[in-house]
């Protein structure tokens, strides 16, 4: 039988877990292998934006968690590539899922933002237009 775990209460290890599911770039990289095997530098082509200390320290930080292997050939130069594992694979359908809503709700987000925004400009002493 499976432990229960409650995320709530401050000691629970499933935090750990949510903690790397949730931590910025790691979305992308497990995405990025939903593919298949791919070497550093093609991972660090095809995510835009993200810098190779940070792509070595999610790699790392993936493969301590057990959701990326690292597989390294030898050879001269150096050729290593990473892949999910079986771990890892079986987070592709939740982040699917979780992909797939943030696409859907970007103009959602975006309203919210500008009426955000509209709510903290700055009003006249009359209640009128925002100044500026």
């Amino acid at each position: 039988m499976a432990k229960a775990y409650d995320v709530m209460a401050a000691t629970c290890p499933s935090r750990v877990v949510l903690h790397r599911i949730g931590a910025r770039w790691t979305v992308f990289v497990v995405t990025a292998l939903s593919d298949g095997p791919m070497r550093f530098s093609a991972l660090k082509a095809h995510i835009e934006g993200i810098t190779p200390k940070v792509l070595t320290e999610t790699l790392r930080a993936l493969n301590y968690d057990g959701l990326v292997d690292r597989l390294d050939f030898g050879g001269q130069p150096p050729h290593v590539e990473y892949q999910l594992t079986d771990l890892g694979r079986s987070l592709l359908v939740p982040l699917a899922a979780v992909r797939a809503w943030a696409e859907d709700h970007v103009p959602d987000v975006e309203d919210a933002h500008r009426r955000f925004d509209d709510d903290l400009a700055p009003r006249r002493t009359d209640g009128s237009a925002p100044i500026g």
